[in-house]
């Protein structure tokens, strides 16, 4: 690790075991002469989140192997794209998932204390850009995992440049909320706090209350943070939603020791910043993205602008092209896997936005997301989505109407016990801060909340548009269309 840090202060800490540094880095250097023994050129991992995640990462990095960190919530034909795009040689997974691989050699091994399994897969050379050091992968609508390539330079920009906007809040204990194999919290979470000398909390996700790529089990996160007493969590908007909601029926309030809860991977909104807030929940709102490294830009205190996603972080430059889509540059990825495109010193984001007088971050949707009504005017879905999600009463939301005159929305609510009349005052109550354009006219039940599991959302929980349309256009009146 680079300094500073003190050898005998704790890296780790999975609740029952802990860590130094110096531990850590013995690890990781034994890791990194067993990936070197066997030869290993790019290496999977397929894990749960705690200690053997972080030191297989930071191994792989000592050893120039290409980590390919695979979220447990992938699907196996996901995985097996993966692999196979990636030309992964080695899978570090767990013995009760070394059966899908039944053919392939596999060699016991140690790490942290945790039983895992290295299996040897026949592999070809891929074609990669030059110095890539990890792939993540990331799910579009299509649910097709794209690789993205990062060299250790640009991951090293971002975690460097949290570590200095950071520095104020003195963090000193992060508890992991995300997995690890999300490129969010394998830098945001893992490398910036390790950087600066932090303590890393490293819990299975199940303590966390999450399963899968959706399911959250809110009570018993809630309880494992008041144990934990961490300084910094990160979240996802559902999440804090869950969690903010939690704590007022409750009658509860987060833990004090909470100094920082970035939120990111979607719009949040203010109303929502303002009650977690209320509740003891420092939540400050930030805008990424995995071809950038991950974080771009974040609110924090002292310089906030709830409703904003923050101003740019000191490794990284924005600005707004002609047609209102963010470029990003500073800590860019090198390519995408299996193709040759070369990326240029800025990156167009495929986000619209604005950037106000004082260099605070708005963003408005994603620029194919736009819909055209029929009176021509033009509607980012996930502006008026974070209107509706501010209300109790609405979990999720998407927004339809691409050449209709009026917007549709199909709504999850945030208990089956939820009433039409409820959902119905909801909407009325969000169509209040909405122009008249913007207003949904028309809604109804979602058949299904909007997941991977149910087909209604990529693995990393975006509502797959179409789908949704094609499920719901006869309750909504319109017509049907291919998904």
């Amino acid at each position: 690790m680079p300094p500073p840090y003190h050898a005998g202060a704790v890296a780790l800490d999975n609740g029952r075991q802990r860590w130094t540094f110096a531990e850590l880095d013995q690890l990781r250097a034994d890791m990194a002469r067993q990936f070197s023994h066997l030869g290993t050129r790019v290496l999977a991992s397929l894990l749960d989140n705690g200690p053997a995640w972080v030191v297989a990462d930071a191994a792989a990095r000592d050893a120039a192997v290409v980590h390919v960190p695979l979220p447990a919530f992938f699907t196996p034909a996901q995985i097996a794209h993966a692999l196979a795009v990636a030309g992964v040689d080695t899978v570090l997974t767990v013995p009760a998932a070394a059966a899908r691989w039944p053919q392939a050699p596999a060699l016991p091994c140690c790490v942290a204390g945790q039983e895992l399994v290295l299996l040897r897969l026949p592999a070809t050379a891929v074609a990669m850009p030059a110095g890539t050091a990890k792939i993540t992968f990331t799910s579009g609508t299509t649910g097709t995992p794209k690789g993205v390539c990062l060299d250790a330079a640009a991951m090293d920009r971002v975690a460097e440049g949290l570590v200095q906007a950071l520095a104020p809040l003195d963090i000193r204990r992060h508890l992991c909320a995300l997995p690890l194999a999300v490129l969010l919290e394998n830098i945001a979470g893992l490398m910036a706090p390790l950087r600066q000398g932090a303590t890393c909390i490293n819990l299975p996700l199940a303590e966390l209350g999450l399963s899968g790529s959706s399911s959250f089990d809110v009570a018993r996160f809630d309880a494992t943070v008041q144990a934990q007493q961490p300084h910094s969590l990160i979240l996802l908007p559902q999440m804090l939603r869950a969690w903010t909601a939690w704590l007022t029926a409750t009658g509860a309030r987060a833990p004090g020791s909470l100094r920082l809860v970035a939120v990111g991977g979607a719009a949040v909104g203010a109303p929502l910043l303002a009650a977690a807030r209320a509740l003891g929940i420092p939540a400050y709102e930030g805008y990424g993205l995995s071809e950038g490294a991950s974080v771009q830009t974040l609110n924090l205190p002292g310089r906030d602008r709830p409703g904003s996603a923050g101003a740019a972080l000191p490794h990284a430059q924005l600005r707004i092209a002609a047609d209102g889509e963010i470029e990003v540059a500073g800590s860019l990825f090198s390519g995408y896997l299996g193709q040759a495109t070369p990326v240029g010193p800025w990156w167009p984001t495929g986000d619209l936005g604005r950037l106000d007088a004082d260099g605070f971050l708005h963003v408005d949707g994603r620029k194919k997301h736009v819909l055209i009504t029929a009176f021509g005017r033009n509607v980012a879905p996930e502006w008026v989505e974070t209107a509706l999600g501010n209300e109790a009463a609405i979990a999720q939301a998407v927004v339809l109407g691409d050449g209709q005159p009026f917007l549709s929305a199909v709504l999850w609510p945030v208990t089956p016990a939820t009433s039409n009349a409820q959902l119905q005052a909801a909407i009325d109550a969000a169509n209040l801060t909405l122009p008249d354009y913007a207003q949904i006219h028309h809604w109804c039940r979602g058949q299904a909340p909007f997941t991977s599991e149910f087909g209604m959302a990529t693995a990393n929980g975006r509502p797959r548009r179409e789908v949704v349309r094609h499920v719901h256009a006869s309750a909504l009146g319109l017509q049907a269309r291919d998904a």
